[in-house]
């Protein structure tokens, strides 16, 4: 990154941490084939202003000068063109903060196993894999919304206010929360290999071999006592 470009980003209250955050998570998720050009943002809020990644870019090649970044009125002030899903993004943040969750990423991912179980309209859960029901409950799949419009929101909005972290958009993949970029990242790469593995097992060895009623509450109650420890 240039000397003029950090002055520029200065002079517009950009922070040049933030941009880096989210290059970083671009460039790994692209890495991991969990998004591409085509399919997939991610995006940081900071200080009011939205840092995302433009639309019909190659996520592993994006610099911080084509990072766009929208301000609180909803206007760029840098970089390329952002994402239409900007849309999606900006509801989650505020869906979130009405609800008491501190959150300050999403990443909408088109990741292969997550996106597969969006289309055929399933939700992800097991009763077998205490990682899944301690840390995330289920992942569950919400109807069909157009992309690049606030209905896409319309069916996940009781599930983030909720708390939970990451949902299934109907025959759109998923989306994601973190307390920053990068905990949203990994929320999507821990709930790819959990749905890989339940497909495995549900579906292709033809069932799961369930843990006792009793473990599978206990490990519910953890997931609402980890839900409730990232409250505001």
């Amino acid at each position: 990154m240039s000397e003029e470009t950090k002055k520029k980003m200065v002079e517009l209250g950009i922070s040049e941490e933030v941009i880096n955050q989210v290059l970083f998570v671009a460039k790994r998720m692209d890495a991991k084939g969990l998004v591409n050009s085509f399919a997939g943002n991610i995006s940081a809020k900071v200080d009011g202003k939205i840092y995302i990644t433009p639309t019909g870019q190659n996520k592993g090649l994006l610099t911080a000068e084509k990072l766009a970044v929208v301000n609180g009125d909803g206007q760029r002030i840098w970089g390329m063109k952002e994402t239409s899903e900007i849309i999606m993004h900006s509801m989650a943040y505020d869906i979130c903060d009405a609800n008491g969750w501190d959150v300050g990423g999403v990443v909408h991912s088109h990741s292969r196993v997550l996106t597969a179980y969006s289309m055929a309209g399933l939700d992800v859960e097991t009763e077998a894999l205490p990682e899944m029901m301690g840390n995330f409950h289920k992942i569950p799949c919400v109807p069909y919304g157009a992309p690049g419009t606030k209905f896409i929101m319309t069916m996940a909005e009781p599930y983030f206010a909720d708390g939970y972290r990451i949902v299934l958009l109907g025959n759109h993949g998923s989306l994601a929360v973190g307390k920053s970029v990068e905990d949203a990242m990994n929320v999507v790469e821990a709930c790819e290999s959990i749905a890989e593995q339940i497909l495995i097992t549900k579906y292709l060895m033809g069932g799961e071999k369930a843990l006792d009623k009793e473990e599978v509450a206990r490990f519910f109650e953890i997931y609402k006592e980890n839900r409730e420890n990232r409250k505001l």
